[in-house]
């Protein structure tokens, strides 16, 4: 997969949008040092927030929310499953880079 430097919802929305289907990595920043990683497939994608569904224990599945703003500013991380690269580079991240 194409990493995607975003800096916009629009954009975040659309790619996602073809990737309905895919697996994805997800790393979710939850606060106070708590990061959640867990894999899983894009389900559904709404105009604010997107639905991965996560695989848990004992064959059971959760849908998480994610909003498209938490993957702009880098709060949640979507990394290809293959080869741990990321999906879209967040807006903090941008920055470093020029």
């Amino acid at each position: 997969m194409e990493e995607v430097a975003v800096n916009h919802v629009e954009e975040i929305h659309e790619k996602l949008i073809h990737m309905v289907g895919d697996r994805v990595k997800v790393k979710a920043n939850m606060g106070r040092t708590r990061v959640v990683e867990r894999m899983g497939t894009i389900k559904t994608v709404h105009p604010a927030v997107f639905i991965v569904e996560v695989s848990e224990r004992r064959g059971r599945t959760s849908r998480q929310s994610y909003q498209y703003v938490d993957v702009l500013t880098g709060t949640v991380e979507l990394f290809d499953p293959e080869t741990g690269e990321h999906i879209f580079t967040p807006l903090g991240n941008q920055l470093d880079e020029h």
